[in-house]
């Protein structure tokens, strides 16, 4: 039996049409193919998820209660899997006290150091966490930052206690809380806000002399602390009365006054090592960093230094030269995370394995691309199958094996269109073949820019008191390095500013509900329901499956998870609606010789035929068409879609809206290029309609097709927050002295 290749033989997870495929090891494999054409079901749903399943089996029943679960595939016969490591593109979870140090391990690392040979002498190395009350400041417990509440906002100068001066619901006059505080008489109740001595404040504010002092009256402790308790010392997320829910827009957070945002207490401050304590190690930039620990001559600390350069540079070399330790794990972006994960793996002595990627090219600027590779192929040369979902054509063009998947997406597609070399791949006449060969054209006839919005003076994150002129009316791509401020630009300054015009496209989860899809989020389900209603002369609420058309014994979700305590749950269609969801009696009413669930299963495309004449249906799908969605089924959970396609249900909810300004985060990923086109086109007639679309992309081909360009830099981190270039992109690409532009150059 051939062991040097994975065997895959009648495989029918998803939309894939019982293939079978033999995939080589130790070689990088990249798998294309449009949105939804079924390269993750291959990837993700059969060769991870059944790696990682019988990876599982072999611990025991204990450790595997605690694993995640994976669903068997649909697939007759897999041979030669190896163990997986998966690599995709999920947020980096964690809390406030996660940060880019601690996820990397490198805080670990430098914790330790502090511990060796820093002086003077503390303690071990967790009076340098700020996860441990030995090294956590006091105030804010190691988060840094404190929550207070603005409790004067609320307070009316002109008015006196009596005329209700405080504006919150438990101190509104008459009610029980303003009657004590009357009562109390430490204050006086006919003499306006702004009339009061200091010391009369502090009594209303915390019912004593000073802030911390005595109580003058047991029943009172004073507006602030009131406060305090109702939103600080509580779990707010629990909260559901109305009241408190308007008082949150009073929480302020703040660095905290103690440690000034540096999380530790004096005690371990007051270490150094390199005349640098441990906070201003971590808040310096990864290419700084590197260079103070090579001055770092101890013996005793050599191994530990060693390491952290070694992933220091590590992480430089992916492209994250900008990061530095202290950055907090949620505010990075897919790409930047998904890069952070790599380079934990780059460090493994492990051989043999099989490393999954799921687009890794994403947020990436084409400049660093090519380091990503590097790395791909480093994996490959230490004995390792690198399988990769991408759609960028610096990726696919190092891949040993190239296999396409298509034609089309959902039902048109899940067939093995190709599989060979990339130069093979350029001659197939598939559709991946034919768009990896085009070369896009710079926009023949970009419009003029003819009125502003203007940006002054931006100084958030890494921006250096930036101001810029951003042309209405026009499709402006903002581009740059990753690090460079763009996002810092766009979306926490810009979007902001003009919040009450902006309409932010981002590719963030849609809901929250796993119930949740196209129909229900676009909103004309309802009206489906009603269409069905009116047919049958029934109720609408017999149409959804969450009120009384639910199957009655799944209660409309279609399976039913059977808890077995030391094994796998296991999870079964449910027998009575065959997972449709829906009861016997829902299923039995028909509108033009199709039942309800018969209509959620067709994609937007056969949908918008099959409703010809609702026009309010033909308007919600035909933007669903318009978006680049008309495979989409109408009851496809929302939780399934891939972050590119999320973005362009959002766009479809927008489209109708006129004179807005239309702000999207890297709208080409996960889109084959061929699809670039498409969605280039909804955009410029998003602007022919009268609206403002501003764009964040490292896509080439995007920016040729824009009005106008704004290129930020001129490089990631503290060296960039300028900005480098603004004008079309003839302009950027006949005279631009800007990374960005050396690469438009080469893209024509």
């Amino acid at each position: 039996m051939n062991q040097d290749r994975i065997i895959i033989q009648g495989l029918r997870q998803n939309n894939l049409k019982n293939i079978s495929l033999e995939i080589p090891k130790g070689k990088i494999i990249v798998f294309t193919g449009v949105s939804g054409s079924g390269k993750s079901s291959i990837v993700f749903d059969t060769i991870a998820a059944e790696s990682q399943r019988q990876m599982n089996e072999t611990y025991t029943a204990f450790i595997r209660g605690r694993l995640p679960k994976y669903e068997k595939p649909r697939v007759e016969r897999i041979d030669n899997l190896s163990a997986s490591v998966i690599v995709d593109q999920s947020r980096l979870g964690g809390n406030a006290r996660s940060t880019v140090g601690t996820i990397s391990d490198m805080y670990a690392a430098l914790r330790l150091l502090y511990a060796r040979i820093g002086t003077p002498y503390v303690g071990t190395a967790s009076y340098f966490s700020f996860n441990d009350p030995n090294g956590m400041c006091p105030e804010c417990s190691g988060i840094g930052k404190v929550m207070t509440v603005d409790v004067e906002s609320r307070i009316d100068p002109e008015k006196t206690w009596n005329e209700g001066m405080a504006d919150l619901p438990a101190f509104h006059v008459g009610n029980w809380y303003w009657k004590q505080y009357a009562e109390a008489g430490i204050f006086p109740l006919d003499k306006k806000w702004k009339d009061f001595t200091p010391q009369e404040r502090s009594r209303l504010l915390y019912g004593a002399d000073t802030p911390g002092g005595p109580r003058l009256h047991k029943k009172v402790d004073g507006v602030s602390h009131y406060l305090h308790r109702m939103l600080i010392h509580r779990d707010t997320s629990q909260l559901k009365e109305a009241s408190v829910k308007r008082l949150m827009d009073l929480m302020e957070e703040k660095p905290c006054p103690v440690c000034r945002g540096r999380r530790l207490n004096a005690k371990s401050l007051s270490c150094k090592v390199a005349r640098y304590s441990i906070d201003e190690m971590c808040a310096m930039e990864f290419t700084q960093l590197v260079q103070v620990l090579r001055t770092i001559d101890d013996p005793r600390a050599s191994t530990i230094v060693e390491a952290l350069t070694a992933s220091l540079t590590r992480m430089i070399d992916i492209g994250l030269p900008y990061l530095s330790m202290d950055r907090e794990s949620s505010t990075l972006s897919g790409g930047e995370a998904q890069r952070l994960k790599l380079v934990r793996y780059m460090g493994s002595a492990l051989t043999g394995m099989t490393y999954i990627f799921d687009e890794p090219s994403t947020g990436m600027h084409p400049r660093d691309v090519h380091r990503m590779t590097r790395l791909l192929q480093s994996l490959r040369d230490k004995g390792n199958t690198v399988l990769v979902v991408e759609h960028d054509k610096d990726v696919i063009s190092i891949a040993d094996e190239v296999i396409d998947v298509g034609p089309l997406a959902g039902k048109n597609g899940g067939e093995i269109l190709f599989q060979g070399s990339y130069e093979a791949l350029l001659r197939s006449g598939t559709r991946t073949g034919n768009a990896l060969r085009q070369i896009t054209p710079l926009k023949a006839a970009p419009r003029t820019p003819k009125a502003f919005l203007p940006v002054r003076n931006a100084c958030v994150h890494n921006l250096k008191n930036v101001s810029v002129d951003i042309p209405l009316h026009l499709l402006t791509v903002v581009t740059g390095v990753a690090g460079s401020g763009k996002s810092s630009l766009i979306r926490d300054v810009f979007a902001r500013q003009y919040a009450d015009r902006v309409v932010l496209v981002d590719q963030s989860p849609v809901t929250a509900t796993g119930r949740s899809t196209p129909a229900t989020f676009l909103g004309f389900f309802d009206e489906i329901r009603k269409v069905m209603a009116a047919e049958n002369g029934v109720d609408a609420a017999l149409f959804s499956f969450n009120s009384k058309g639910a199957c009655p014994v799944c209660g409309g979700r279609g399976q039913i998870v059977t808890e077995l305590v030391f094994m796998d749950p296991v999870t079964t269609v449910c027998e009575a609606c065959e997972g449709k969801r829906y009861s016997a009696e829902a299923l039995s009413y028909r509108y033009h010789g199709k039942n309800i669930v018969d209509i959620l299963n067709m994609s937007a495309g056969e949908a918008y035929e099959f409703f010809g004449e609702n026009r309010k249906l033909r308007k919600a799908l035909g933007a669903m068409l318009e978006v680049g969605l008309p495979y989409l089924s109408l009851g496809q959970p929302l939780s399934t879609l891939s972050g590119g396609e999320r973005q362009r249900v959002k766009l479809a909810k927008y489209l109708d809206k006129k004179g807005s300004i239309y702000v999207l985060d890297e709208p080409t990923t996960g889109l084959h290029p061929s699809d670039i086109k498409q969605v280039m086109d909804l955009l410029d007639r998003l602007v022919e309609r009268g609206n403002t679309v501003i764009v964040i992309e490292h896509n080439l081909d995007v920016m040729k097709q824009a009005d106008y360009l704004i290129d930020v830099g001129p490089d990631g981190g503290t060296a960039g927050g300028e900005i480098v270039f603004t004008g079309t992109a003839a302009e950027m690409a006949a005279h631009g002295q800007t990374i960005t532009a050396e690469y438009l150059r080469k893209s024509l």
